[in-house]
């Protein structure tokens, strides 16, 4: 079946989530894998959301953390503040699933603003729980469309900790998680060094050349010696996302 590049990203940061794992999902494309996950390979996984809905599992893609299917669809829901202080800070989560507007070779996010801090261009919505989220969960998987408005050498304003300005951030910092483990674009997959934690390319998707993730990057990529080819949806991966986006849009729309 013919795919886009945008199902292509789905479908893979879908097959990043195991079977049985805890994951506390960010809304948006974040969402869209997860939720793809559980209806695919992962039946067993564990979505929490930020609003408090533990074991959530929506018919339809939530607009916001607070949409009601979450918690109609939840196993339980508690307070915002037991969600973050035992279940986030307590080490009960597996993965955190991100988005962002802006990630650089650090794998630094930025959800705050574009430009200058005390002029910017844009202001964007901020941090809500992608902080503490990037330093309490196990690891960290983000996924967003690759481009060199997204993909910057250094962020303007550096909202949820990758691996800091230089790579070493975390370096002798008491957290529990390992930090993100690997980026997923329309592109590619990244994921950073063992050494300088600078991103690098491990997987192409078909189709994709070096030469198109080089121009989509705002810093000087690397590509990993033995470059893996991500392997490409299937049809049964298909027909239950494309079935997921039209469900969501039929009850967006009202119908």
């Amino acid at each position: 079946m013919e795919y886009t590049s945008s199902e292509m990203m789905s479908v893979t940061a879908a097959r990043a989530l195991e079977n049985g794992m805890t994951c506390f999902v960010g809304i948006g494309l974040p969402s869209e894998a997860a939720n793809l996950a559980r209806l695919t390979h992962a039946p067993d996984v564990v979505l929490i959301y930020e609003s408090g809905t533990l074991q959530t599992k929506p018919d339809t893609l939530p607009l916001s953390i607070g949409d009601g299917e979450l918690c109609e669809s939840a196993l339980t829901t508690v307070a915002v503040p037991e969600m973050f202080r035992y279940w986030l800070q307590g080490g009960k989560i597996d993965v955190g699933f991100l988005g962002t507007a802006q990630i650089d070779r650090f794998a630094n996010l930025n959800t705050t603003l574009i430009g200058d801090y005390k002029a910017p261009k844009v202001r964007l919505p901020g941090g809500g729980g992608a902080p503490e989220i990037a330093t309490n969960a196990g690891e960290v998987f983000i996924t967003l469309k690759h481009s060199k408005r997204a993909f910057v050498k250094d962020v303007d304003f550096v909202t949820t900790l990758g691996f800091g300005r230089d790579g070493k951030g975390r370096d002798n910092v008491p957290n529990i998680g390992k930090g993100p483990t690997r980026v997923i674009t329309d592109l590619c997959v990244m994921k950073p060094d063992p050494d300088t934690k600078e991103l690098v390319v491990v997987s192409l998707h078909p189709g994709v050349s070096r030469e198109d993730v080089m121009d989509a990057t705002g810093w000087d990529i690397r590509f990993a010696e033995q470059l893996e080819s991500t392997p490409a949806p299937s049809e049964n991966e298909l027909k239950i996302l494309r079935e997921l986006k039209a469900r969501t849009e039929r009850a967006h729309a009202g119908a």
